[in-house]
């Protein structure tokens, strides 16, 4: 099958397309046709050799897949070769061919084209994970997203206006992004390059009380603005650490109002845990898009053959929601 392949680890040049054995589906899997999948920045850094994938995944990069399905395997129920799925994969997503297990499928909706339903997997379920399962975040509540502009962020923001239509968001933005940000839900919107220091600025619009929820991929540099914009009982989730891994905490604060940080990743989660959250996902998600109350943002789809562009795109942080990748 073709395939996105890697000459060793390092930067866009170790990309390159070519063949490689077409995966068979063992007990529990299904083999599927892939038409489309998506660039995640764990991509990246897998491709950097940095983020390997779990034990018993393919080494191909692509961490969600949509296209048709071509075999079923041992022990599956309930699909059929034929039908149209998504699917969360631990890796193989950049290839014509690629298993994925039964209990992490969703039928698309009618109304999603394969490339729109390529975005979901993984940017929306990470978001719906962290946001609404251990976040918790209920409507009238007031909650950070952090990196506007992000294929998890975009996702946040379209699922909390769904989920939780009286909630108030606070997004941090790059200023080339943030009237997009605006118009996608965001309450208000924060220039993080002018106020990499947002708690007065959160403070003010709270009223001193905080807010409820921060989702964040930053880590080290905001953690102590992340802590002080926290209100009583918040929580901080964390999901990245892009600007580095060790910073300070005030202990005390976070004892006093009874604060909450949370670690939280996708991939490594075991597979029943993962099924878990995509039957969670599928009941209360996946009608929005199904109704098209949320349409997944593509900024730009790219042709397997172009998938160093793709990668390019999003190194230099020029796309604003999702960057797709079509395969067949």
């Amino acid at each position: 099958m073709k395939a996105v392949l890697m000459d060793g680890f390092g930067g866009l040049e170790v990309l390159k397309v070519g063949e490689t054995d077409k995966p068979s589906p063992q007990e529990g899997q299904v083999l599927v046709k892939v038409v489309a999948t998506s660039v995640n920045r764990p991509d990246l850094v897998q491709r950097e050799g940095k983020y390997p994938p779990p034990p018993g995944d393919s080494e191909i990069l692509g961490l969600e897949v949509s296209g048709t399905i071509a075999e079923l395997g041992p022990g599956v129920a309930g699909w059929a070769v034929g039908d149209r799925v998504i699917s969360l994969v631990g890796g193989g997503g950049y290839a014509e061919y690629a298993v994925a297990y039964a209990s992490h499928l969703m039928r698309i909706p009618d109304s999603l084209s394969f490339e729109e339903a390529a975005c979901i997997c993984e940017s929306y379920i990470t978001a719906f994970l962290n946001v609404f399962m251990i976040g918790d975040f209920q409507d009238g509540q007031t909650a950070i997203l952090h990196g506007g502009g992000g294929g998890v962020n975009t996702a946040a923001v379209q699922l909390c206006r769904a989920l939780t239509p009286n909630s108030r968001l606070i997004v941090t933005a790059h200023p080339s992004k943030m009237e997009r940000v605006s118009d996608l839900g965001a309450d208000l919107v924060i220039n993080y390059l002018e106020n990499p220091d947002f708690t007065d600025i959160v403070k003010e619009y709270t009223g001193k009380k905080g807010v409820n929820l921060i989702l964040d991929h930053v880590g080290a540099k905001y953690l102590a603005p992340n802590m002080n914009s926290l209100g009583y009982k918040g929580k901080l989730v964390i999901i990245g650490v892009i600007s580095g891994i060790k910073a300070e905490l005030n202990l005390a604060l976070m004892m006093v109002k009874r604060q909450q940080i949370i670690g939280s990743v996708l991939r490594s989660r075991p597979v029943p845990e993962k099924a878990e959250i995509v039957a969670e996902f599928t009941r209360r998600a996946l009608p929005k898009f199904a109704d098209r109350t949320i349409v997944p943002i593509i900024e730009k789809a790219f042709s397997i053959e172009n998938v160093v562009d793709a990668h390019r795109m999003m190194e230099e942080d020029k796309h604003f929601g999702k960057i797709v990748v079509k395969i067949t």
